[in-house]
């Protein structure tokens, strides 16, 4: 090397810090850093954690990780993972960690962060639901409604996931069971028909008020019906309650129940239609019995329920949620008589509609024109 090439050498790395700060200053200058940071902060990591969280609840992840440490390779055999892809669930996994959900020490994996420890819990298995209904269903309605409103498409009931809505809908099983109390007779034989029965959590509860239920609990999609089954012989309830796939539109059943409920899946049926459907249910009930619909209901300041009407304004089926006024105007059309509405705690858009069916002969109804509007509502609750 010859003086003159030395001399360069030095002279640029003399020069290098104040070009990394030149560059430096240039960045920072650029006016989008700022908007990107708080972003970064506000939304972007929020974001991925209530993602990484909702994929590690519902995937069982987080439950496996409740009661001990769990190593990579006891994780890949609960989720099936191919010896190939325990890489790829590794990369995942660091991402948690990267998060502070999770934490690594001597190659195992263990919550971190209160909100991990606190979904993993079987308690709080429906909030963990939500979380996952929140980012797989509403998330998509904000998202994609400018899309839809272009293209004219529309959510179906198979962009759903019944399984996730019937547990995540738990969340208001507190006010459901006390409406369920209200409504139902404790000491004579009770024929139960629970419309959208979800997991048959709510059978459950009224088989457990009253030893002299029997019960048909239905549920529209297939699969959920199946689990409501496998849950009622694992409750000891299957010689009371008999589970089956059905369209409360369709069924052919005589008027032999003394009450009918419809748990959180009014708004699964277009808003024209609701008085037939009530109407429909009414021609099930023995003289003297009971109609128990509980629903959320529009003219809630809750964001996430305005967010679920906003799911069903672009849906292909069902409707808005019902209006507390407009529900009662219904169940008076479809015949009910003692018709009124109640609601857990002030404030609450929560409501327990209940109507009689004080006919003395042959209850009629109105004519229920057919469709392929879906009748139970995954989110009925489990």
């Amino acid at each position: 090397m010859d003086l003159l090439s030395l001399a360069r050498a030095v002279k640029d790395r003399a020069q290098e810090p104040f070009t990394d700060l030149a560059a430096m200053a240039r960045i920072v200058a650029d006016p989008r850093l700022p908007l990107l940071l708080v972003l970064n902060r506000t939304l972007f990591t929020p974001l991925y954690r209530a993602s990484f969280l909702a994929a590690a609840a519902g995937s069982g992840v987080l439950r496996c990780m409740a009661s001990r440490p769990c190593d990579l390779e006891s994780l890949a055999e609960h989720l099936g993972t191919r010896p190939e892809d325990r890489q790829r669930l590794r990369a995942w996994l660091d991402i948690g960690v990267r998060l502070g959900e999770l934490d690594r020490r001597e190659g195992c994996y263990r919550l971190k962060s209160r909100t991990a420890k606190a979904l993993a819990q079987v308690a709080n298995d429906a909030v963990a639901a939500a979380l996952e209904e929140l980012l797989r269903f509403h998330v998509p309605a904000l998202r994609d409604a400018p899309r839809m409103l272009k293209d004219g498409s529309r959510f179906e009931l198979s962009d759903q996931d019944g399984l996730v809505i019937a547990r995540s809908s738990l969340v208001v099983r507190g006010f459901v069971e006390d409406a369920v109390a209200r409504a139902l007779p404790r000491t004579t034989p009770v024929r139960l028909l629970e419309v959208g029965c979800g997991s048959g959590t709510y059978v459950r509860y009224a088989a457990g008020l009253n030893p002299r239920l029997t019960a048909l609990a239905v549920d529209l999609q297939a699969e959920v019906a199946e689990q409501a089954a496998k849950n009622m012989a694992q409750w000891g309830l299957a010689d009371r309650v008999e589970t089956r796939q059905g369209d409360l539109r369709t069924l052919d059943l005589q008027p032999q129940f003394d009450v009918v409920t419809l748990h959180n899946n009014i708004y699964y049926f277009p808003q024209e239609e609701r008085a037939e459907v009530l109407a429909r249910a009414r021609s099930f009930l023995a003289p003297g019995g009971t109609l128990l619909v509980t629903s959320s209901c529009r003219g809630s300041s809750t964001l996430g329920l305005e967010v679920l009407n906003l799911w069903f304004e672009y849906a292909g089926f069902g409707g808005p949620l019902p209006r507390e006024d407009e529900l009662l105007d219904q169940l008076r059309e479809a015949g009910f008589d003692d018709v009124r509405a109640t609601r857990a705690l002030p404030g609450q858009a929560f409501r327990a509609f209940v109507g009689t069916n004080s006919a003395t002969g042959p209850v009629g109804s109105l004519p229920v024109r057919t469709a392929t509007t879906p009748t139970n509502a995954e989110e009925a609750a489990s």
